[in-house]
């Protein structure tokens, strides 16, 4: 948990009580004591009304809140479906994080705006066709920002099955089917790789830097660049029959 994070965390569970141990805190963030004293501290530091000492615990004064989040309704609807489709659609972890993300939202909303946090008639529905997966989604996210590089065994459409080393480079949805954007050291290319078609992945120890010719932004402009391509061909076929 990022530092901010957990000074945030801190200062929702003096709202939620009259008085919050060191010991409580600690418990509820995975840290040690010592680090609540130094993120009380600095909390205080910083402005944050908090009375108490060690060994006895903490209290926010009355009337204390955390500066308010403006957001017109439509974007609250937006925020609150966007996490539904992400817990409706993603791994366990990111499912997680969707449904924290509006809780930190809804606790600093003004109170006008919180109840339609609630209230929003958006949903996902979780009963769909989703792609079961072998592999763990979460740790390919994990590659992706520390750039690790990845290896699993992989069968195509037509059941042709390979083994494969990748630069990962993003995950893109295209419901019921997550599709990892990589560059696949086998083939010299950029590939798209469908998450339920891949086994026994493996993120390697070997990291890798941004490449000229192999980074998502070359990928883009590559994948621009078919598209056009095709769209070229399909109107110089439909001239053809015309």
């Amino acid at each position: 948990m990022r530092r901010a994070d957990r000074l945030f965390q801190i200062v929702q569970e003096l709202r939620r009580r009259k008085l919050v141990t060191a010991r409580h805190l600690a418990t509820v963030l995975e840290v040690s004591e010592r680090t609540i004293y130094r993120d009380i501290r600095d909390l205080a530091a910083s402005g944050v009304p908090i009375e108490g000492e060690a060994g006895v615990g903490y209290v926010l004064q009355r009337g204390y809140d955390l500066p308010p989040l403006m957001f017109t309704e439509e974007e609250i609807e937006a925020l609150v479906l966007g996490a539904r489709i992400i817990e409706s659609w993603a791994d366990p972890a990111l499912a997680k994080a969707a449904g924290d993300v509006v809780a930190k939202v809804e606790a600093v909303l003004p109170e006008e705006l919180r109840d339609h946090v609630s209230r929003t008639p958006l949903s996902a529905p979780a009963d769909h066709r989703a792609a079961p997966l072998s592999v763990d989604a979460a740790a390919i996210r994990a590659a992706l920002r520390s750039r690790h590089k990845l290896h699993f065994h992989y069968c195509n459409a037509e059941s042709l099955a390979s083994e494969r080393t990748v630069r990962p480079l993003a995950l893109a949805f295209y419901g019921p089917v997550w599709l990892l954007i990589a560059w696949c050291e086998l083939r010299g290319d950029f590939r798209a790789f469908r998450l339920d078609r891949m086994r026994e992945m493996t993120v390697l120890e070997q990291r890798f830097a941004e490449e000229r010719g192999k980074t998502l932004h070359d990928f883009v402009v590559a994948d621009r660049a078919r598209r056009a391509q095709l769209k070229e061909d399909a109107a110089a076929l439909e001239l053809v029959g015309d």
